[in-house]
């Protein structure tokens, strides 16, 4: 499907008049956290309704894959959580790539605040957590309130709509990535209790043929998929969560392209003679002119730029909303509220990520190493410190991880109320400190406007008058 403004548009097909509208909704930067809000708010439903034993043990359905001797055999849920979120993974080592190549963490002094910022919000949680667990049974979850997720950040954001200063939503962001970096050393270092030396000297193994065969300038995705399914396999099977493969492969993943536009727009004024109506329909080999126009069509944007636009809507509406209809389901208990491990949780999420955030920020901006973005005050910064509490997707992942496939329900009834908190308070704060949106100014803003014009006019007025009686 063409946009309707392009220069050259296809033959409109009867499909695209169905696709157009999902095509504008899956553009709008805010949708995925509404799917993902969605799909938390059915499994909440049906984790609470007379299904709720059907529901929870559709999840745990087989699923087999066998080729000779090897069998792969897991339930739906493992499936998700180790196979699906490893492409999930991939696409965060994708985003920290890209940032720390091309955007806001490829400047250190540019870099410095989030990462500050971004540091104290995973400390802070996690020393309330074990200061309130310390020595007891849910010590283990101490890196439940540490990460931020990015798509409900996004989405709060949103919602205020274009009084939100760019410079915070980049900061933000930024921090949230940063987030995603501490979360994956989190998994990696805090969470694996056992190693098989032999299947992580494989994976190692599959790792550098990855890196050769890029190097050798193999640019085919076939053989990069099956050699990271088999690093996947080899990671799983040595007692680190298989997920990290796709960190790792993201950012392994090539950030610059190998063709500049300018080429292959000289490339094109060589082949135009071959696409005239005449020459074409008696070309031979038509097919192939068409796969080295593709290619090479590919090649003028960096793989981990189109892999990140190719693969994101499949995390964003799919992977993400699976992993919460497998996950957020957890039976609402008032006696769970009052469990010691919900209360460190909220507790870690709605007083430990905000204080750790503003902590930090204000250490390294006076010491001089940072500075505040523009159009970004301290209330401000507070008040989206707020929306960093939201820690719903990669809480409810190291829940899983620190309690066992299923989790704890104390545990994710904390991360729902602590991030449902954080995000009501991180809104309010920022409505109430932010300036009003620079396209519906305020009463009083239009009052001194309209003042100004009138001592405008009586100004000309005056000077007409002093004009005729010269």
């Amino acid at each position: 499907m063409v946009a309707p403004n392009s220069p050259f548009p296809l033959p409109t097909q009867p499909i695209d008049r169905w696709l157009r509208p999902v095509a504008r909704f899956l553009h709008i930067q805010a949708t995925s956290g509404i799917v993902l809000l969605l799909c938390t708010m059915v499994a909440l439903v049906a984790a609470n309704s007379p299904w709720a034993e059907q529901y929870l043990h559709f999840w745990h359905t087989d699923v087999v894959l066998q080729f000779g001797n090897a069998t792969f055999h897991h339930d739906l849920h493992h499936v998700i959580n180790d196979g699906l979120m490893a492409i999930f993974f991939f696409v965060i080592g994708l985003e920290v790539k890209r940032e720390l190549v091309h955007g806001s963490l490829s400047n250190l002094k540019q870099s410095s605040l989030p990462i500050a910022a971004a540091i104290g919000g995973m400390i802070v949680p996690a020393a309330i957590y074990l200061s309130l667990q310390f020595g007891q049974p849910g010590m283990n979850g101490w890196g439940i309130p540490m990460a931020t997720d990015i798509a409900f950040v996004v989405g709060c954001l949103a919602v205020l709509g274009p009084r939100v200063p760019h410079s915070l939503r980049i900061l933000l962001l930024s921090l949230a990535i940063v987030d995603d970096i501490g979360a994956i050393l989190v998994i990696a270092i805090g969470y694996t209790e056992s190693l098989d030396g032999r299947y992580l000297l494989l994976a190692a193994f599959a790792v550098g043929i990855v890196h050769f065969i890029s190097q050798i300038g193999v640019r085919r995705f076939p053989p990069y998929v099956l050699l990271g399914a088999a690093a996947w396999i080899c990671l799983h099977e040595s007692g680190i969560h298989a997920t990290l493969i796709g960190v790792i492969l993201g950012l392994m993943t090539p950030a610059k392209p190998t063709l500049v536009p300018e080429r292959f727009r000289d490339y094109l004024h060589e082949k135009e003679r071959e696409f005239d109506q005449r020459t074409w329909h008696q070309r031979s080999h038509r097919a192939e002119v068409v796969k080295e126009v593709q290619q090479l069509t590919r090649e003028t944007v960096s793989p981990l730029e189109y892999l990140e636009t190719t693969l994101h809507p499949w995390t964003a509406y799919v992977i993400m909303p699976l992993f919460a209809l497998a996950n957020a389901g957890v039976k609402i208990e008032p006696a769970y509220l009052a469990d010691s491990v919900a209360i460190s949780v909220v507790l870690g999420l709605v007083v430990g990520k905000p204080l750790g955030i503003v902590l930090f920020s204000w250490v390294v901006v006076r010491t001089g190493i940072a500075q505040l973005p523009h159009r970004i005050n301290w209330p401000i910064l507070i008040s989206g410190s707020f929306l960093a509490g939201i820690g719903f997707t990669m809480a409810l992942f190291i829940d899983g991880l620190a309690f066992g496939a299923e989790g704890l329900d104390t545990a994710k009834t904390g991360v729902l109320f602590g991030s449902a908190i954080s995000a009501v308070i991180g809104i309010a704060l920022l409505v109430w400190t932010l300036p009003p949106s620079p396209s519906s100014p305020s009463s009083d803003e239009a009052d001194d406007s309209k003042s100004a014009q009138q001592r405008m006019v009586i100004h000309q007025s005056t000077q007409q008058i002093e004009v005729r009686l010269n």
